[in-house]
């Protein structure tokens, strides 16, 4: 089932459509799905290697583009989506603390987290709720998601090749570590939130 799954992933991963679905995931991502870019990332940098740059820079754009909707939708929409969304991931009770720390360390916060498997989210929800400053916000946006992403890809493109073949013998594994990387990130964001 899993040697399916991988094949069919990698197929996706090759069509003309990939492109666009992989902004599309990195765009909803940092606003509101719970399911990381890196989903398919991985397999489209391991199909084409020598693209794994562009597909960072399209992961990284569409990312910010949708920390900015993730933005306005705390500082606009706060108490009808916003709160649905952060109350959905079960971090309402925390937000008390992240508003205080938030003045101070906000810059912190959002480099840090946005590297983290932690979902970006919660970052862009909540810097728009406490409207901080925007310009900054996407700056530093722009940097720690494209540090994520970019090292991402040069890992790829660097050790694609073994890195295929691992997964080829241990897709399983590496299912099973992207769902415990989802389930870390929001278990390691209600510690920290």
């Amino acid at each position: 089932m899993f040697k399916r799954l991988y094949h069919w992933t990698l197929s996706l991963a090759e069509s003309p459509r990939a492109t666009w679905a992989l902004g599309a995931i990195a765009f909803a991502e940092s606003s509101f799905f719970p399911i990381p870019p890196d989903v398919i990332l991985v397999p489209m940098s391991l199909a084409r290697p020598k693209q794994a740059w562009f597909y960072a820079g399209i992961c990284t754009i569409a990312s910010v583009a949708g920390g900015i909707l993730g933005y306005g939708i705390g500082w606009l929409l706060w108490d009808s989506v916003g709160h649905w969304l952060i109350d959905l991931y079960g971090y309402t009770s925390r937000m008390d603390a992240v508003k205080a720390g938030y003045d101070q360390w906000g810059w912190l916060f959002i480099l840090v987290k946005g590297l983290t498997p932690i979902p970006f989210k919660l970052v862009t929800i909540v810097s728009g709720l406490l409207e901080y400053n925007f310009p900054l916000f996407v700056g530093l946006a722009l940097i720690t998601r494209g540090a994520r992403f970019f090292l991402l890809a040069g890992l790829l493109h660097k050790f694609g090749g073994p890195i295929k073949e691992l997964l080829e013998r241990h897709f399983a594994t590496f299912m099973i570590a992207i769902l415990v990387m989802i389930v870390g990130g929001f278990w390691l964001a209600g510690k920290m939130f």
